[in-house]
């Protein structure tokens, strides 16, 4: 296997657990399941995975840093599902508001690494990410399964799309580590 196709594979698993993890801790947490706080700690562990990921390519600092963002990422994802809920529309903005600013955040951090990754690519994707995963909290919250199921699958085909597009550009940038 090319050493393009491992990495593009090892991305897709791991932005894949994301979504699988979010799903999970969603899940849990509306319906008070025991294991809402373990599936929290693997959700905000994959983060840690994604970030050691780009160390490879753009350092221990940098890694870091992107498990910082997407741990606040989570972070404040769990805050949501807490304000929706209990119904808490003012802490739900206020949350809301904070998350829309991370995913900011972690698109300024990867355009500034990446000179490959399309702005336009980068923030329609975060800011797609957000929007389905709140439509999808809200569909399981009020008992509409189907379109909670169908929001998943939208996920899922999305964070496949960023997925490839973080790999793609880390190959166009360091193509001598893919010969």
């Amino acid at each position: 296997m090319s050493a393009s196709t491992s990495l593009k594979l090892a991305m897709r698993r791991l932005w894949s657990d994301h979504v699988v993890y979010t799903r999970c801790y969603i899940i849990s947490a509306i319906a008070a399941l025991q294991d809402a706080q373990a599936t929290a700690t693997r959700l905000l562990k994959n983060q840690e995975d994604i970030g050691n990921a780009i160390v490879p390519f753009y350092g221990q600092e940098a890694g870091k840093k992107l498990t910082e963002l997407l741990q606040e990422h989570i972070k404040i994802a769990v805050e949501l599902v807490a304000a929706a809920k209990t119904g808490d529309q003012a802490k739900f903005g206020e949350a809301d508001k904070r998350w829309t600013e991370n995913a900011n955040q972690i698109a300024a951090f990867l355009l500034g690494a990446n000179p490959n990754w399309p702005k336009k690519d980068v923030t329609d994707l975060l800011s797609l990410h957000l929007k389905i995963t709140k439509e999808e909290a809200v569909a399981r919250l009020t008992g509409k399964w189907e379109e909670d199921i169908q929001k998943f699958d939208e996920i899922y085909t999305e964070i496949m799309v960023l997925a490839d597009a973080l790999s793609d550009g880390i190959v166009k940038q360091f193509p001598d580590k893919f010969k």
